[in-house]
C-alpha cells in the first residue's frame, strides 16, 4: 500500500549459529537494504523499507559454518518509493529531533526481552533530484556494562524514521539497553532504551 514504508520480518530462528544477515531487494535502484548481526539477539528482526517497484525481498544469512542460505519472498507495491524525497527533512522541526530514539522493552513469553525502536532520520537515497544521501550507517545494542548484544547497519532503503524490532532471550527484566551509532554525516546516536 505505501512503497515507504513496507514491513519486512527475517526470521532466521530455525538455524542454529547464525552470524550475519543481510537483506536485498532485487529490483531497487539500491539493491542492499540492511546488514544485521544478531549476536546474543534472537536471529530475527522486524523493520521498513523504501521499494521502488514490485521485487523479490530476500535475506541471506550466514552461519558458524560459513555457509550462506537464501530465502524470500516477492512482495507487490506501486513504487517509486526509492526516488521520492522524505517526508522529514520538509519538517521544520526533524533537525531538532535527528537521530532521537524512542524505543521500550516487553517482557517475552519465555523469557528475555523485546526491544522495540524508532529513530528519527530522514533516510533519503540521494536518488530524489538535489536531495544527497542521507542515512543511518551503524547501530549498536549493548548492555549496561558497554557489552556489545547486536549490531544492525541500515542503508539507504531502509524506510524514514526507521523501527527496528528485535528479540534478546539473556536479557533479565529491568535491564537498560544502549542504543549508539551514526548516520553517513557523523551525527551521533546515543540513547538508553528501557522498559
Amino acid at each position: 500500500e505505501d512503497p515507504l514504508n513496507v514491513p519486512i520480518t527475517v526470521d532466521a530462528t530455525a538455524l542454529a549459529g547464525v552470524e550475519e544477515m543481510i537483506v536485498f531487494a532485487d529490483f531497487n535502484p539500491i539493491v542492499k537494504a540492511l546488514r544485521f548481526e544478531p549476536g546474543t539477539a534472537r536471529a530475527a528482526l522486524g523493520f521498513r523499507i523504501k521499494l521502488q517497484q514490485s521485487s523479490p525481498i530476500r535475506p541471506a544469512v550466514r552461519t558458524a559454518d560459513g555457509v550462506w542460505r537464501v530465502g524470500g519472498a516477492w512482495v507487490t507495491t506501486t513504487g517509486g518509493g526509492c526516488t521520492l524525497p522524505s517526508l522529514g527533512s520538509g519538517s521544520p522541526e526533524w533537525q531538532e529531533r535527528l537521530n532521537e530514539v524512542n524505543g521500550r522493552l516487553w517482557p517475552r513469553i519465555g523469557g528475555g526481552e523485546r526491544l522495540r525502536m524508532r529513530i528519527i532520520h530522514p533516510m533519503d537515497t540521494g536518488l530524489a533530484a538535489g536531495i544527497p544521501a542521507f542515512h543511518i550507517d551503524d547501530i549498536v545494542i549493548a548492555d549496561e556494562s558497554g557489552h556489545t548484544l547486536a549490531r544492525i547497519q541500515p542503508l539507504e532503503p531502509v524506510a524514514e524514521n526507521p523501527s527496528f524490532t528485535l528479540d534478546f532471550a539473556n536479557v533479565a527484566p529491568g535491564t537498560r539497553l544502549q542504543v549508539s551509532g551514526r548516520d553517513n554525516n557523523g551525527n551521533r546516536i546515543d540513547a538508553w532504551v528501557t522498559r
